[in-house]
């Protein structure tokens, strides 16, 4: 599913015949966003570098514990004195770019730190089980993942509110709660 338009080099495995690689080092934007009414939301990853565009499909659930562990990661390098840049950071609320058609679907996703590139590296792995593996390696400086967390968290909670009873979602026309015996909240 991945186009040539995108930088890809193949390495050798010992556990794969075949390794293929995205690699999105020099990132302009990297952003969630999503299509439809809450309940209903599709979620995508949206990456964009010199000429380059991609989307990827994620979960609601991948985004939430991507941007839980970076959270984790900025306060662990802010507690180390990695502060500057990531205090200049400010929310990207642009809409996603067109077109939304993703390039493929997240099956696992990898976090890391660099220290001699001062950069972050998330690595995202294709959903499809091919003999021919793909990862997409991300390379973030920190504004820009404290700027992804900042638009991911908003992303998160702008879906349906939980109801207070049971914690379920609240569609617009209520829902049977549980809790209170199956009466409409």
């Amino acid at each position: 599913m991945t186009s040539s338009r995108f930088h890809q080099c193949s390495v050798s495995s010992a556990q794969f015949d075949w390794w293929r690689r995205v690699i999105f080092d020099a990132i302009d934007r990297f952003i969630v966003g999503t299509v439809g009414q809450p309940g209903e939301r599709a979620f995508y990853l949206q990456v964009r570098q010199v000429g380059q565009l991609a989307t990827i499909a994620v979960e609601k659930s991948q985004v939430a514990a991507l941007t839980s562990r970076l959270e984790m990661l900025l306060a662990q390098l802010r507690k180390n004195g990695h502060t500057s840049p990531m205090n200049l950071a400010t929310r990207d609320d642009a809409p996603l770019e067109q077109p939304i058609d993703p390039d493929f679907v997240v099956g696992a996703i990898s976090l890391s730190w660099n220290e001699e590139s001062k950069l972050i590296e998330i690595e995202l792995l294709d959903v499809e089980e091919t003999p021919e593996e793909l990862s997409w390696n991300l390379f973030l400086p920190l504004d820009m993942a404290h700027s992804f967390v900042k638009r991911s968290n908003a992303v998160i909670n702008s879906g349906r509110l939980p109801c207070p009873f049971c914690g379920l979602a609240i569609d617009p026309q209520g829902h049977l709660c549980p809790r209170s015996n199956g009466y409409r909240r």
